[in-house]
């Protein structure tokens, strides 16, 4: 029988068509509608539309941010942003006004040298820097009668609206609970249905997908319970109870990840105890009686032991209190594990006292402090990437006035997103923003054709509004929703119709970005994806030290292998993006995916020793045999990618 006829598409084309998937964010949605649409019909009714306008726009760089996750995330990741936004127009207004065109173009260049740089320090800091940009070429080009403090206070003043909006809308399911507390209780919930998931596919071929799903859940929980605040500890007792039980979930985790690397299949009631974790968290109720797995096997009886504790946490709501009546109980034959059981030491043994610890003092262990701020941002990424946008932001600020074209700054705010690793790879980066440029710009002259002006324009722009958190699902989405708010936005602001120039000037961005991409660049390439291989290298030698050296402190070692994790998370995602660029670009990073695959192997195996030396006080010749050959494989790899040679330390761990 013939084989049926496919066609394997190169990774640069399949990435620009991969879209995200998941349940639409209704929330979300109706934030997007109250957010820009309102903002610019009452500047409207005002006679104010230039003001309308600038705070429209505020708002719509904010609903871009405006991701799923904790009120508390979303205040820092709309906030920092939008700060940086409103300083961008201070600058670009004034720069604009005062001076020509070769020293606004120098001065604009140092803003993309400056902003890339600091975007390589993480996803916060790119959306500073993306704003910053974006809104510095605005204020130079968009002719307002504000002046520029004014333009940033009402740009701010749409941001704003959009947090305001973010804190006081109820999510689905938040007002049965604490309403404070929504996006919090569905990422801890999450980490886990993640567990579960880990140990039912324990001894199969899915094991190490699953990992990495609770990587990330663990990531999403840490970073949605450790967001900003007023006070440095949690102030009430639903904080106090989720901090508890994701603090409850990293012994859980940890004995997960020694069974997965153990290899063996696991019986189906192994993950019922998570299951039924999970299902608590999300509803508020009581666990009831875990089944408490079989003890035959050092992982097994930290699991058993981690179950425990999570019982005891549950049943006493997070109040770091002991307990009595140590035990378990048997239902129905079964050995189970109540949450009226608790230990007779509790708070005494390491278990327990970590867990308060982490739950108390808080769930990072190493800050990023202003020496590796700095380091990060003045390291190879940061260089690389600050060089990148530099000239990208320069040529097409210089080349958008060469043209003489009256609004000239959508040239160099294209250039912006379009230059943004972060985004995908160059190649699907270019071909979403063209297609999604002339797709929008379609759109917009069809509907600016018929619809009344200025009310319809205002529901256009309430419209895109909402469809913001949908589209930014994929790149090209994004771009047609995008392009069709700013389209009209600059209508009510009395421009004329400017789609045909708009779709001119996205295409020569595009060519310029395309060439500025394939420039050699004054040092190695691949900066950003060998900066946080290095950082994760770090990661995973801190972490394996702290293991050998037999140190009793859990917190500090649960705290080290989330971080390990954390930064072979962001490494792969970077390896991943440079994977699928255009051949003369993607061999920069080769070998670098098998670097990154042994280090995972070897936080893992440092986990599995972790819960043996735990049980037993020693470690068997396996887990030493498996030490010694990753290790060795490390040096190999990280040669043959043109890395620089590990820590010492770390091979004569």
């Amino acid at each position: 029988m013939p084989r049926p006829f496919s066609v394997a598409l190169p990774p640069w084309l399949t990435h620009a068509l991969r879209a995200q998937r998941g349940p639409v964010p209704w929330n979300a949605v109706l934030r997007g509608a109250l957010a820009a649409g309102p903002l610019l019909l009452a500047a409207v009714l005002a006679g104010r539309e230039s003001v309308g306008v600038m705070a429209a726009l505020g708002a719509m760089l904010a609903g871009i941010n405006d991701r799923p996750g904790s009120r508390r995330t979303a205040v820092h990741r709309i906030g920092v942003p939008g700060l940086a936004g409103a300083s961008g127009l201070v600058v670009g207004t004034y720069a604009g006004e005062g001076l020509g065109a070769v020293p606004l173009t120098l001065i604009l260049t140092a803003l993309g040298l400056l902003a890339g740089a600091v975007s390589a320090v993480g996803p916060v800091s790119s959306g500073a820097g993306t704003q910053l940009l974006v809104a510095a070429a605005i204020g130079a080009g968009m002719p307002l009668p504000e002046p520029g403090w004014q333009r940033a206070l009402f740009f701010l003043a749409g941001g704003a609206w959009l947090i305001a909006l973010r804190l006081a809308l109820p999510t689905p399911g938040a007002l049965a609970h604490d309403f404070r507390f929504d996006g919090e209780r569905v990422a801890v919930a999450d980490v886990y249905d993640a567990i579960a998931e880990l140990l039912a596919a324990a001894g199969g071929e899915q094991a190490g997908a699953r990992r990495a799903a609770l990587t990330a859940a663990l990531d999403h929980a840490q970073d949605a319970l450790a967001g900003p605040r007023l006070r440095r500890y949690a102030s009430s007792s639903a904080e106090r109870r989720l901090r508890a039980q994701y603090a409850a979930a990293l012994p859980l985790a940890e004995a997960a990840t020694a069974l997965a690397w153990a290899g063996d299949a696991l019986p189906a009631r192994t993950a019922e105890g998570p299951r039924r974790l999970a299902v608590a968290v999300r509803t508020g109720e009581p666990c009831g009686p875990l089944p408490a797995p079989a003890r035959s096997v050092p992982g097994l009886r930290a699991l058993d032991d981690a179950l425990l504790h999570a019982a005891e946490t549950f049943d006493r709501g997070g109040k770091q209190t002991g307990g009595k009546n140590p035990g378990s109980r048997r239902i129905d034959g079964e050995k189970t594990h109540s949450g009226a059981a608790l230990h007779s030491n509790a708070g005494t043994n390491p278990l327990d006292r970590g867990a308060r610890q982490t739950a108390h003092k808080g769930l990072r262990l190493r800050p990023l402090r202003a020496k590796a701020l700095l380091r990060t941002v003045t390291g190879p990424g940061g260089r690389e990437y600050g060089f990148r946008v530099a000239l990208c932001y320069g040529a097409s600020a210089a080349v958008a006035q060469a043209l003489h074209h009256v609004h000239w700054y959508w040239l160099p705010a294209t250039a912006v997103f379009l230059v943004k690793p972060d985004l995908g790879p160059l190649v699907s980066r270019v071909l979403n923003r063209a297609a999604g440029t002339v797709l929008g710009a379609l759109v917009f002259a069809g509907f600016a054709a018929v619809l009344p002006r200025p009310e319809g324009l205002v529901a256009l722009v309430a419209i895109s509004g909402a469809l913001i958190p949908v589209a930014t699902r994929h790149f090209a989405a994004q771009t047609a929703v995008v392009t069709v708010l700013v389209l009209a936005l600059v209508m009510v602001g009395g421009e004329p119709e400017a789609s045909w120039s708009r779709i001119g000037e996205t295409l020569l961005a595009c060519a310029i970005v395309l060439i500025v991409g394939h420039l050699p660049a004054p040092g190695q390439r691949g900066g950003n994806v060998r900066a946080r291989l290095d950082a994760a290298t770090d990661a995973a030698h801190a972490y394996l030290t702290h293991v050998l050296s037999g140190a009793d402190d859990r917190a500090a070692r649960w705290a080290l292998r989330r971080e390990a994790y954390r930064k072979l998370a962001e490494a792969r995602a970077a390896i991943d993006r440079a994977a699928a660029e255009l051949p003369t670009l993607a061999r920069h990073t080769e070998g670098t995916d098998e670097v990154a695959a042994t280090l995972e192997r070897l936080v893992d195996t440092t986990t599995a020793c972790a819960v043996h030396l735990d049980d037993t006080g020693r470690l068997t010749p396996r887990h030493t045999e498996r030490l010694a050959t990753l290790l060795d494989e490390l040096v190999e790899q990280r040669e043959r990618a043109g890395l620089a040679d590990p820590p010492a330390d770390l091979l004569s761990a």
